[in-house]
Formats: C-alpha cells, structure tokens, sequence
C-alpha cells in the first residue's frame, strides 16, 4: 500500500484543488481550514484513488470522504445511484445524510438514507427519486437489493465508514455481500478511527492500491481530555453518578453496557430532577432521534447510551463522558472519550471501575500504554484475585471472541477485484 507521509497541514481549503462553488458551500458551513486528516485524504480521493484513512474521532472524517466524493459525482451524468456510504448506526448514517445535505447542494448532488426501524416505502419513494448517493446500514441496505428496489450498475464510489465498527457489530457477513454485488471497477474509501488486526481482511478484500491517509496511530485520545478512574462498587455507582453530577451545568453522556440499564439509570436521574434522555437500540428510531436532538440542542443535561452512541454521535460541547460500565473491548473506551474533546476543544472522562472490572481496565491502559489516574478521594486501586473476588480466573479481553449478536467468527472471502474465487453468502 502507498502512503502519505506528508506531515505539514493545508492551511486552507482552496490548495486541496476544490472547485469555487463548494469553496462557498464550505465557508457558510463554517467549514475553515481542513483537519489533518482532510488535508491528506481528500486529495488522493479527488484523484480517483483508494484511501484507507485512520484519525481519532472529533477530526472530521465524514467531510474528508464527503468532499471529494461530491466533487467527483458533480462531473458525471445523473440518474442513478453513483455514490454509497455504509455506517454501522442509524444516528451515524443521518448525520452523513446531513452533511451531504449542506455541502452538496450548489453542486446538485442529492443523497437519501436507508436504515433499519425506518418506514421501507418511504425509503423507496426516496429512491424513486434517482439520488446520487445512498447512505445506508448494512442490514436494511441488502433488504432492498434483494426487492430490487436498489441496482448499483453505475456505481462508482463506495465508502466504508467507521469500519471497525461494522465488524465489531457482526456486520461480516452483509459485508461480504454487498462487496460482492457492487462494480469490480470502483473507488473505495475505507475510513476507521481505529485500525484493529482484524479490519486488514477488509481493507485488503476492498481497496487496491490505497493512500494510507494516517493521521494518529490507532488508539490515540484528542489531546483535550483529561481521565480519571473511581474504582467503586457495583452497588455505589449509582449515587456516585448522582454525587458527580451535582451542580454540574454542562452537557454529560453516560455510558452503560446493557439497554435494561439505560433506562433504569434514566428513570433514576430523571427521579432525581436532572434533564435526561436515553440512547439505545431498543428503542424505535422516532424516540433515539428525539433523544439525540434533544441532547444536540440543550434540552436534555444529560444522555444515557449504550454503544450505540460511541461512534458518530456528532454533538458539539459534550463536556463530560461517564463510563458507567466499562466497555465490552479497550478499543471502544476510545470511541466513548471521543465524544468529548472535538475539534481541538476540552473535556474530561471519568469510568467507574469495581473489582470485576480490574482486568478490563489493565487491557484499556495497555491499549492507551499509559495509566488512568484515580480521581481525588477514590478508593484505592483494586488489586483482585480469584480468592478476593469469589470467582474462578478469567482471561482478559479476547478480541477475536464474537459479540452479542455474532455466532460465528469474522471472515472475508476472496474479491474479485483480487482475482480469487466468489466468496459463499453467509444468512443473515
């Protein structure tokens, strides 16, 4: 794979080779100067070429694949889907929607959503209307190719954003499908804000000859978040959240590992006369989408989420983030901190750690090669044994281990674009 090594910043939008009218579009979208990774993908993407981009969230790379991406369909006729995007979340896939929404406007390129727990008519007179670009969730993507009511015969831009995540959700197997229903003749752009051993399998089935577009290394924190550890128990998260959250004025996103949670933590604050939403994938679109905006827009102090809510959830000023469980796997306690902290601002994090948690936490640290201090007037460091904690030893993280909702391992088959065999549909 080809590189950018290049490490001094564009300082401005017009040296990247966009054309005038998106130069306007940019600057009444208060877009001012590009983000380093901007700066490096955009201009291998407008040239046509495959780019495999790793930054740390908060750094803009929805518009380093949008921009180019707008400007390359621009060129060409219209009258069918050229362009496609797959995000792992429906909140991820609006927010493309939008961007696409303010920057495409001037240059006449349009973009409609499929997701999951969406009216599927609806979607369908969306797509009656011959849009440039489909921004869609993998599952309810492949529910419409197999209607027909989508064809891909003039697509020529397909990007993959938040792909770790893609895999993470158990997405492989659509995955496999779609790559193998679009034009062998094609530009890729594979974004991610980290790069795990397991998405090389991706990149090598989908890009050819890509621009390694490598802004931080993977697992890097936005220099503006300060961390911080309660080791706690089980039993005193609670009023430990409710302690911290007292006479706080600014915006919080809690974090917890299941949606029974969520929403047992959001009646209690609620209870507890706080200004609260909850955020999870049990809930119909309607209510996430009430809930997101509300947050976005300071009706809502706080939001309580799962995962969900880790990647692409793109609020500005969220000034602290709460790991009120500790993530499934380290690399997400990276996406969770990266909700805070965006574009070059501050913000703190703060994760309740118990004495099942220890191991959780040393696989985080290691992750990040540093150590999380301990918040003033935590308890001390745990240090658990098998003996201390009633349980028998366990392992620590295994990332190759499959998530809920995935019964069976992560795998790619061959590409055509790589001269190996059609790789056997997996059912959904």
């Amino acid at each position: 794979m080809s590189s950018s090594d290049s490490t001094s910043e564009t300082l401005s939008f017009s040296a990247l080779g966009l054309s005038e009218v998106l130069l306007k579009d940019l600057t009444k979208a208060g877009f001012q100067e590009p983000t380093p990774i901007q700066a490096k993908a955009i201009p291998p993407a407008l040239e046509g070429r495959d780019v495999l981009g790793c930054a740390q969230t908060g750094t803009g790379k929805t518009a380093a694949f949008i921009i180019p991406m707008i400007e390359r369909l621009a060129q060409g006729a219209k009258g069918a889907p050229r362009g496609l995007v797959l995000a792992p979340t429906r909140e991820l896939a609006i927010q493309i929607q939008q961007t696409v929404d303010r920057l495409g406007r001037s240059r006449r390129i349009f973009a409609t959503t499929v997701v999951g727990g969406a009216d599927m008519n609806a979607q369908i007179r969306g797509l009656r209307q011959r849009p440039d670009i489909i921004v869609a969730t993998p599952g309810r993507l492949l529910d419409h190719m197999w209607q027909g009511t989508i064809r891909f015969n003039q697509l020529q831009i397909v990007v993959l954003d938040e792909a770790d995540r893609m895999l993470d959700m158990g997405f492989a197997p659509q995955l496999n499908q779609i790559m193998e229903a679009v034009p062998e003749e094609r530009q890729t752009l594979l974004f991610s804000a980290t790069m795990p051993s397991n998405l090389g399998d991706l990149a090598r089935m989908s890009l050819k000859d890509p621009v390694r577009a490598m802004v931080s290394k993977s697992a890097t924190l936005a220099t503006g978040v300060t961390q911080t550890l309660h080791h706690t128990t089980s039993s005193d998260k609670t009023p430990l959240l409710l302690s911290l959250l007292k006479g706080k004025g600014e915006s919080v996103l809690v974090f917890t590992r299941t949606k029974h949670r969520a929403d047992r933590l959001g009646e209690t604050l609620e209870r507890g006369g706080h200004r609260v939403a909850v955020l999870h994938g049990g809930r119909r679109l309607a209510q996430r989408r009430t809930a997101l905006e509300g947050f976005r827009r300071g009706r809502f102090q706080i939001l309580v989420a799962t995962d969900i809510a880790a990647r692409g959830l793109d609020v500005a000023n969220i000034g602290h983030v709460i790991n009120y469980d500790l993530p499934n796997v380290p690399e997400d306690y990276v996406h969770r901190l990266g909700r805070t902290a965006r574009m070059k601002a501050v913000g703190s994090a703060t994760s309740f750690v118990t004495v099942e948690d220890s191991r959780h936490m040393r696989e985080i640290e290691k992750l990040l090669g540093q150590p999380v201090p301990s918040a003033p007037g935590s308890r001390p460091r745990f240090q658990p044994t098998p003996q201390s904690t009633g349980q028998r030893p366990r392992p620590g993280f295994n990332r190759n281990a499959p998530r809920q909702g995935q019964d069976q391992p992560r795998r790619f088959g061959s590409n055509r674009r790589r001269g190996g065999p059609r790789p056997t549909a997996s059912a959904r």
